[in-house]
This record gives C-alpha cells, sequence and structure tokens, in this order.
C-alpha cells in the first residue's frame, strides 16, 4: 500500500468486512507526515458531510491523504474523485477503503480508469502468522481473520465467524450491493458451497437444489465473489486438441468460515471429515494467492481422461509451475499430476504437503512444506 500511496494519487484497498481494512489504514495513517482526514461512511455524521457538498469539503482538505471507509456506500462520490484527480494529479490524494468489487458497483471502474491502483487484501497469510508465533494448523483451522484467528478457544472463533456469517446473509450482502437477496438462500448457498469446496462450478445443480434459476444463482456467486467470500479458480486452457474441463473451481476464501458452514468444530471433527483434503487445498492457493509475484497468475488443469494439476501458475501466456496439494507427509504422485506436466511443458513442478523436509523425485519434481514453498520457493521460480 505505501508503494502504490508513493505514485498513485488514489488507491484502493479492498477486502471482506472485519478483514483488518481499517486497522491497516490507520497504522499507515498513524505512521504518515501528511495530515489525515478519516471518513466512515457506515457513521451517519461522516456520511452527510459529503452527501450535500461533498465537492467543497474535500476541496477544503485537498492537501491532505483523504482516506474514506466503506466508500461502496455512496456510489455517486466516484465521479468526483475522477475530476479532483485530474485537476490536481500528485500522489496519495485519497485512500478508499471498500468491502465490495469495483466492477459490481455501476460506474466505478470507469470513473477512475487510469486514476487508480487497487490492493486485494486477504486475511492473515501464513507469513503473518509465523512472525506472530501463530501455528500452521491454527491459521487453516480458525482461518484468517485477524479476531477469529486470535480468539484463544476454537468455539468463540466459531461463534465469531457464525455472526459473521449471519451479518452477511441477512444485511451485509443487500447493503454492499444495492441488491435485494433472500437470506435463506444466500445461507444455504453459502453452505452447499462449503460441503462442495474446490467442486467444479454447475450453476444449473445449485439452481435446482435451491428452487432458482441458473441465471440467478449465477448473479448470487458473483455478488459473493465481488465480497470477497469465495474465490473463483479457473481453468487453463491449452492449445490441446484434449478434451478440457473449462468450468471454475469454486473455493470458501476463508478456512475458518469453511470450518464453521461444515460444522467441524476442531482439529480432530475436521480430521475425519471428508472435506478435509479439499480444505487444505484451499487454505495452500488462498495462501499462495496472497503471497505470489503479480506477475503470476493461477489456474488449475484438468482434461476429462483424468489428467489434473490442482494449480498452475502463469506468465502471461505460458505455464511455467504445476503444483499437486497432498495433505500427506508421505504423497504418492498420481499419474495425471505427470501427464500435466508433460502436457504443459513446466520445468518447475511441486507437491506441497503440509510439513516434513523437502526432496527431490527422480523427475525433479520438488516435494516440499506449504512455507518452505511460500519462504524459498515461490519467489524465485526460475522463469523462461
Amino acid at each position: 500500500m505505501t508503494r502504490l500511496l508513493k505514485v498513485s494519487p488514489a488507491v484502493a484497498l479492498l477486502g471482506a468486512r472485519q478483514i483488518g481494512k481499517t486497522t491497516l489504514a490507520k497504522l499507515y495513517a498513524s505512521k504518515s507526515k501528511k495530515q489525515i482526514l478519516y471518513l466512515d461512511l457506515e457513521l451517519e455524521s461522516h456520511f452527510n458531510r459529503l452527501q450535500n457538498d461533498a465537492e467543497s469539503y474535500l476541496l477544503k482538505n485537498k492537501d491532505k491523504l483523504i482516506i474514506i471507509d466503506e466508500v461502496q456506500r455512496m456510489p455517486k462520490l466516484f465521479a468526483l474523485l475522477r475530476a479532483l484527480i485530474d485537476a490536481d494529479r500528485k500522489p496519495a490524494r485519497f485512500l478508499l477503503l471498500g468491502s465490495s468489487s469495483p466492477h459490481l458497483i455501476k460506474g466505478v471502474s470507469e470513473s477512475l480508469a487510469g486514476r487508480i491502483s487497487y490492493l486485494d487484501m486477504g486475511g492473515i497469510n501464513l507469513f503473518e502468522a509465523q512472525k506472530s508465533k501463530i501455528k500452521q494448523d491454527s491459521l487453516w483451522f480458525k482461518g484468517g481473520f485477524p479476531i477469529a484467528l486470535t480468539l484463544k478457544q476454537n468455539h468463540a472463533s466459531q461463534d465469531w465467524c457464525n455472526n459473521l456469517i449471519k451479518s452477511y446473509t441477512e444485511k451485509d450482502m443487500s447493503e454492499l450491493f444495492g441488491v435485494e437477496f433472500s437470506s435463506v438462500i444466500i445461507r444455504n448457498f453459502w453452505s452447499m458451497l462449503a460441503h462442495n469446496n474446490g467442486g467444479i462450478w454447475n450453476k444449473e445443480s445449485y439452481a435446482k437444489s435451491l428452487g432458482v434459476t441458473a441465471p440467478t444463482v449465477g448473479r448470487y456467486l458473483e455478488y459473493m465473489e465481488g465480497a470477497f467470500l469465495l474465490t473463483r479458480l479457473l481453468p487453463w486452457f491449452s492449445n490441446s486438441k484434449k478434451r478440457l474441463v473449462k468450468a471454475p473451481k469454486i473455493y470458501i476464501r476463508d478456512t475458518g468460515i469453511l470450518h464453521t458452514l461444515i460444522k467441524t468444530s476442531n482439529m480432530d471433527e475436521l480430521a475425519g471429515h471428508p472435506s478435509i483434503g479439499t480444505s487444505w487445498e484451499g487454505f495452500v492457493i488462498e495462501q499462495i494467492r496472497q503471497l505470489k509475484p503479480e506477475y503470476l497468475d493461477l489456474y488449475f488443469y484438468r482434461t476429462h481422461q483424468g489428467t489434473e494439476a490442482d494449480l498452475v501458475l502463469v506468465k502471461g501466456i505460458k505455464p511455467v509451475v504445476c503444483i499437486e496439494i497432498k495433505l500427506s507427509t508421505a504423497p504418492q504422485i498420481s499419474k495425471g499430476f505427470h501427464q500435466s506436466i508433460a502436457d504443459l511443458k513446466t520445468k518447475n513442478n511441486f507437491v506441497i504437503i503440509p510439513s516434513g523436509d523437502s526432496y527431490n523425485t527422480k523427475e525433479k519434481i520438488i516435494i516440499c512444506s506449504l512455507l518452505e514453498f511460500i519462504t524459498s520457493h515461490l519467489k524465485n521460480i526460475i522463469l523462461p
């Protein structure tokens, strides 16, 4: 964020509610040499300052870094910000905090195109957790929401997650997007996605189960992804003549929320749950998504014949890494993964496991822990 504010007139810090955006912004403000004006649009008094004559108010404070929290509550503000930035295009004029994706708020992305940098803020990641001496299993089970993670008791953490789920389904989703949602359908949909975590998206199947149309369930998915609650992992399409799976995989983005939705109350219960494998898979993908270099994009690869790589890291149009994610500390590498490597011709290939020493197979596939991958390998991938 600091780097972006040095060059961009406006930076949007985006992420789920309660993920820590406001805390991070206030921490930055406390260390900044520039004067700060903080406005929280969920406070009526702050909202009213911008409701009637926002232009005069913002111009009066033009020499300050203006932080606007929950900015999606006032969509009309974005056209004004565009004009103010064009009139004085110096860096660090506005820091916008939002809980919904800009492309779902009409006019936002168009208004500030070329004038704003976006930063997607995930939960506490493994690298940050290690610095705070939080164990990997604790982060995996409780998830990355700071409050849920730092509560000592699992039941307290899950109570917090349940309250967040309740808030999203009953109030927040409608407030974020200005669209009326059925709280019952949203909750049931979220629960269904959790029990099929990492599954291939089939909107007709979900629509039939929920008793709604396929376009409706497609919009629900888009809005939940736009609220940073889900990850849509796209399939990689090659020029191969093989029949490829072309629908995305859907993951619950935070594993604490996932484990609350599937009603596992501790690691022992999770160990016996059929979803443990896809829970670990989603956890690994989220850690890599947060910590990867910007030039790498994430995909999966699967053919209808069973060839599959859980994760493919792509630079531009070239796959550079294939990853298989295994919960076992003594993994057996699947034939399908070997075939994926042959299909995609990647030189850097890994099997990521929860813990254990790193070693190479005779096929030069590196077996390593998640922590070793993100600290030693991820930023040192040898690119073509």
